[in-house]
């Protein structure tokens, strides 16, 4: 029976990738996509979500669910990594969807229709599963589980020195969503940092024949051109790719669990994932955190999964 899932998430390139992974996975049941405030702004993010779903043209359509600004009055986009329109400016047409429903609404309704079936896999800030725990007091305790691309355990960042991109985005969320009382996965920078990608990924993709490839031949080079130029990188990496990899492979990952909170104040250290290191003191664990992961086999994963 295919797993029943929303994918929350923010494109964004390597969101991208990993929507081109799961819409098309046999043992994935997508009922929802729901745009976040993230790599780009709100509107752009509910735009792309749209954009890519068009692009794409899998079997089955999910529910959309629509973004809206955060709160964070320190949020800062992506787009100098993804582009200005977040999807490499590749220039897509979209149509515009006037009848919109908000992303927090969309996986509340789910969640209540299906109680304890469905995971939620967020790709982006943690702004929306917030929202909705606020929207629906029983909403977090219908979830089936929570898995989040974020944080850093090694302390880290790649937005600031401490905070990883997701997290500083809207560090009050993630907090709030960290310590509610649901199973928790969270696939930290340290890990999808991990398996980079070199050029000869865009020699493994479908050929244009296929939606998929035709897609992610036109959005994936880009990717490579602003890591080489903004962060003088000759490999990429697939941060959201990875962390789907832990829903599709699990074996790919070592878990451990951990007492992990979130800085919501620091002025050098805001949107810090905090972990509860010292031996002395034993917390109660409030989620998993991948430790380890197979480099090679997720690399190769990926691969398999944009082609089958």
């Amino acid at each position: 029976m295919a797993r029943r899932i929303i994918l929350d998430c923010d494109p964004g390139i390597d969101d991208s990738v990993a929507l081109s992974m799961a819409l098309f996975h046999r043992s994935l049941d997508i009922v929802a996509i729901t745009a976040v405030e993230g790599n780009v702004p709100a509107e752009m993010a509910t735009k792309n979500v749209q954009t890519v779903i068009e692009q794409l043209d899998p079997p089955r359509l999910p529910r959309f669910g629509a973004a809206t600004p955060n709160d964070n009055s320190d949020y800062r986009d992506a787009c100098f990594i993804h582009g200005r329109d977040g999807l490499g400016e590749a220039g897509f047409v979209t149509a515009d969807h006037h009848q919109r429903h908000l992303s927090e609404k969309i996986i509340c309704d789910e969640v209540r229709a299906a109680p304890g079936e469905i995971s939620i896999v967020c790709l982006g800030p943690l702004t929306n599963v917030a929202r909705a725990m606020q929207r629906e007091p029983h909403f977090i305790e219908n979830v089936g589980e929570i898995i989040m691309m974020g944080g850093s355990f090694n302390g880290i960042g790649n937005i600031t020195q401490t905070a990883e991109f997701n997290i500083y985005c809207d560090p009050e969320s993630a907090r709030e969503v960290f310590h509610a009382p649901v199973k928790k996965i969270l696939i930290p920078l340290d890990i999808t940092s991990q398996v980079q990608f070199a050029l000869n990924f865009m020699d493994s993709l479908p050929d244009e024949t296929n939606s998929v490839g035709a897609f992610l031949r036109r959005v994936v080079p880009y990717l490579f051109r602003s890591y080489h130029q903004q962060l003088g990188l000759e490999t990429v990496q697939i941060h959201d790719a990875i962390a789907l990899l832990q829903l599709l492979e699990p074996e790919l990952f070592e878990l451990e669990a951990w007492a992990v909170d979130v800085e919501v104040k620091g002025e050098l250290t805001r949107g810090m994932t905090v972990f509860e290191k010292r031996r002395s003191r034993n917390p109660a664990h409030n989620l998993e955190v991948a430790r380890v992961v197979d480099v090679s086999a997720a690399r190769q994963a990926v691969i398999k999964c944009l082609n089958s």
